[in-house]
């Protein structure tokens, strides 16, 4: 890969004509050695610098961000803020945006990430990716929804829903956990009206097999290691 092309991948703070000067300026080393041309040739495996801090080429980034309320799932602005204004400077690059969607109310794990192959494959209704909530009711959890969400209940009369299943906290009786493997609109919120309750507050806290980190401070971000990603397309 070009010196300028593999640098302003890695660090979107800098456009490609930014890296140049900085090319010129021998701002830039290759294993210790001054890039002298936009144009030179990156070497598999090279130590890269700018400024003397090394970069490290990364073909895909996979950020977890602990979604706060107010934020709107999008790449678009608009009236609402949206997820990408919270991820720091040095996790941004081209290409970003949130896989799936939490509504503007609902808290927790959203996927931000450039890989659209990974994202197709995590939404695929075909995969039936599950997502986890943690959900506070108006009225006390009831042993009948578990049984009643388990046989793919119909919403606002005629949409069917998946199986899903659900459980009571033990120490909140206002309070369970429900996994969805799929992404209907409003959907938990639709299934707690259909039964009668209402949902008061929503937070996502898994997706496939990983969880939202517990020490992840609300508007925050971290970057997902390769060895976690696989575990969110278990089902």
């Amino acid at each position: 890969m070009r010196a300028d092309r593999y640098v302003s991948s890695q660090r979107t703070d800098l456009s490609r004509s930014d890296v140049k000067k900085l090319i010129r300026m021998g701002k830039v080393t290759v294993n210790g050695e001054k890039v002298r041309t936009p144009d030179e040739h990156i070497p598999d495996g090279a130590e890269v610098c700018v400024d003397g801090v090394p970069i490290t080429y990364r073909e895909h980034i996979y950020i977890m961000l602990n979604k706060p309320q107010g934020y709107v799932c999008s790449t678009r602005e608009g009236a609402s803020p949206t997820v990408l204004e919270l991820v720091p400077p040095g996790l941004r690059r081209r290409g970003l945006f949130p896989a799936g969607r939490l509504d503007k109310d609902t808290e927790g794990f959203v996927l931000i990430t450039d890989d659209g192959a990974l994202a197709h494959d995590m939404l695929s209704p075909v995969r039936h990716v599950p997502k986890t909530y943690y959900v506070r009711l108006e009225k006390p959890y009831e042993e009948k929804y578990a049984e009643l969400f388990a046989e793919g209940m119909i919403i606002d009369g005629n949409e069917k829903c998946l199986p899903a299943e659900s459980s009571p906290d033990p120490a909140d009786p206002l309070a369970c956990t429900i996994i969805l493997h799929e992404g209907k609109f409003h959907q938990v919120k639709r299934m707690f009206e259909a039964v009668g309750n209402k949902v008061i507050f929503l937070k996502r806290i898994r997706v496939g097999d990983l969880d939202l980190d517990p020490n992840l401070p609300l508007g925050r971000c971290l970057e997902i290691m390769h060895k976690d990603v696989e575990k969110l397309l278990c089902r």
